[in-house]
């Protein structure tokens, strides 16, 4: 069968043809059979590293690519995260990479033919402090230089974007002031996993699950079995036999240093559970997203009425994805502060994911001292929303072997030449 360029077309009229005929859908992406060698591997099946796929066969026509994913497509961050998106960060550095992101979240239904659902409901953080509305009017300001429409705003304006806030001044923590971000919103996470596994499948990239990455193999390093700096890679072995590849990119979130040890390559993450919880679905109320650093929450409402709610990370680095009582108590004490009205509402479920986090919480992408061997990790709680972008660069780093830039402040080299790119201020909540 001759292999398609571009995904079956979505439309009105397939899917009436398809109700009254009855004729079934065909699967989303195949199960492509193994092969014992590929041009590249990429390690992980989130939108990292299907949207890196996607852009290596989309944009520079490399489709002997192969994703491997130790569990199931976006079973990882990726479905785990809160679906918020932005570019209202702190260094300039920053804004420029979260907002071309953005601008690919913007067209992704067109790009990929698959409704993603993005919602551009606006961003709001809240300053309770004067320390904290200093920071926000210097994130704007920094903001505005970059183009980005993002600003300061008083109570009053506050209420009439989201009613259901207690603005009043004699609250616990008072609300002093916020930073508003139209463009900022929410999406389909799932939907942007399914459009690019989709969209890279259609130009022939092969999606491996339930392939889980044992070692990684490289020669000539300085370490043990030649890994390490001054080595090459030349493949992964996996629980389902070796692959042989002279590129492999670690796009494993939670894991990536374990990943990266495997080729010798030490990275300065810690792994930090973060714990999301979801409501029950009422009639809509709350139109924009809003976020309270000092009180370690922020909370949306999905098009079917549930609230979604993050808080911090975890403070003790574990890989455990357990859910806690403690985050619950915390998490509804902090939502009942910001808006009382609430306290009737019930939980659903909760869920935790894996952050990993760097020591500036900035990301770490591009190539490292094993030659073949990339990475694109250390996200920490930003890595949805730079999903769409970071596909993009690192398929134009590896195609082209230079790095664009867009991601050298991001070179894993600035934590020994002390290039730090701080965007602690611009977390959503406290780490």
């Amino acid at each position: 069968m001759a292999r398609r360029t571009r995904p079956a077309k979505y439309s009105a009229f397939g899917l009436v043809r398809r109700g009254i005929t009855k004729q079934s859908w065909p699967r989303v992406w195949r199960e492509p059979d193994w092969k014992s060698a590929y041009d590249v591997v990429i390690i992980g099946g989130g939108v990292h590293g299907l949207a890196t796929a996607y852009y290596l066969a989309a944009n520079h026509g490399i489709t002997n690519v192969a994703v491997v994913d130790k569990a199931y497509l976006g079973s990882g961050g990726s479905g785990r995260n809160t679906a918020i998106v932005r570019s209202n960060y702190l260094t300039p550095e920053g804004v420029a990479f979260y907002d071309r992101s953005l601008t690919l979240y913007n067209s992704m239904s067109i790009d990929l033919n698959l409704n993603v659902m993005f919602s551009e409901r606006g961003h709001m953080t809240l300053a309770h402090t004067d320390s904290a509305l200093r920071t926000m009017n210097w994130r704007a300001e920094v903001n505005k230089l970059q183009g980005i429409d993002s600003s300061v705003i008083a109570p009053r304006e506050i209420k009439k974007l989201a009613p259901s806030l207690d603005v009043s001044p004699d609250t616990r923590y008072p609300i002093l002031g916020a930073l508003y971000h139209p463009p900022g919103g929410t999406i389909r996470h799932d939907a942007v996993v399914w459009g690019y596994a989709r969209g890279a499948d259609a130009h022939g990239v092969d999606l491996h699950q339930k392939t889980e990455v044992l070692d990684i193999l490289c020669e000539g390093g300085e370490g043990p079995d030649g890994k390490g700096p001054g080595g090459r890679v030349t493949g992964v072995r996996t629980s389902r036999g070796d692959i042989t590849a002279p590129i492999v990119v670690n796009c494993t979130a939670g894991w990536a240093s374990t990943i990266a040890g495997m080729a010798g390559v030490r990275l300065p993450i810690t792994t930090h559970p973060l714990q999301a919880a979801v409501t029950e679905p009422v009639k809509m109320f709350l139109p924009t997203v809003v976020v309270s650093g000092s009180l370690h929450v922020y909370v949306s409402q999905t098009d079917r009425g549930e609230l979604v709610f993050g808080a911090s990370v975890d403070p003790v680095a574990t890989y455990n994805m357990g859910g806690t009582l403690e985050f619950t108590e915390e998490l509804a004490g902090h939502v009942l502060e910001l808006m009382p009205g609430l306290s009737k509402m019930r939980l659903l479920r909760q869920w935790a994911g894996l952050c990993d986090m760097t020591p500036d919480y900035s990301p770490v992408m591009g190539p490292t001292p094993v030659d073949g061997f990339f990475v694109d990790v250390g996200w920490g709680t930003y890595g949805f929303k730079a999903g769409p972008v970071s596909g993009e660069q690192m398929a134009a780093c590896v195609a082209t072997n230079r790095t664009p830039e867009l991601i050298e402040p991001f070179a894993l080299s600035r934590f020994t030449d002390g290039a730090l790119v701080g965007e602690k201020g611009a977390a959503a909540v406290g780490h």
